[in-house]
């Protein structure tokens, strides 16, 4: 069944591109980039995909199971925060004000990650190579995970032949 588009900043309901509009409109957030199901990877037809979700399953170093999601998004999609639990675009007033609290790996350079205070889950976040990346964990103590630094691969990169595993869809996803 496929899920039809939805803000990725609220989760609300779009209304799609007419002869009036270009873009997709949220009623709350007003032009923005719909969030699809996992089933339609291609995103927006017209400019491609702006932000993208993987959602991991395992068990918690502290105990119990946990769950991370890793987004990628260009900055003033929203998605990350809307995740976190966050009511704006990106991590808000006084982000990145101190020393990083995390590292991501990508390539050769290690980029920082900050901790961003969100509700009944661990969230971090940081600028890779013009994209926002966070990382956001539950249960909030699950956020030890970070204390090495979190190596990231860019799966579109030609000559990566993985075999990922793949299970059931995420509840923390909409």
């Amino acid at each position: 069944m496929k899920m039809a588009p939805i803000c990725p900043r609220c989760g609300g309901p779009l209304t799609e591109p007419s002869p009036w509009a270009s873009g997709w409109h949220c009623a709350l957030h007003g032009e923005v980039y719909p969030l699809r199901s996992p089933y339609s990877p291609s995103g927006d037809d017209r400019t491609g995909t702006r932000a993208c979700v993987v959602a991991l399953s395992g068990p918690n170093p502290v105990g119990g199971p946990g769950e991370m999601l890793l987004i990628s998004e260009e900055p003033g999609v929203g998605l990350g925060a809307h995740l976190a639990g966050l009511p704006g675009p990106d991590p808000g007033p006084g982000f990145a004000a101190g020393p990083p609290h995390a590292l991501v790996g990508f390539g050769l350079h290690e980029f920082p990650l900050w901790h961003v205070d969100a509700p009944d889950r661990a969230a971090f976040a940081g600028e890779v190579l013009g994209n926002w990346v966070w990382v956001v964990l539950w249960p909030d103590t699950a956020g030890v995970l970070l204390i090495e630094a979190l190596p990231l691969r860019d799966l579109r990169d030609p000559g990566l032949d993985l075999d990922l595993p793949f299970g059931a869809a995420s509840p923390r996803l909409p």
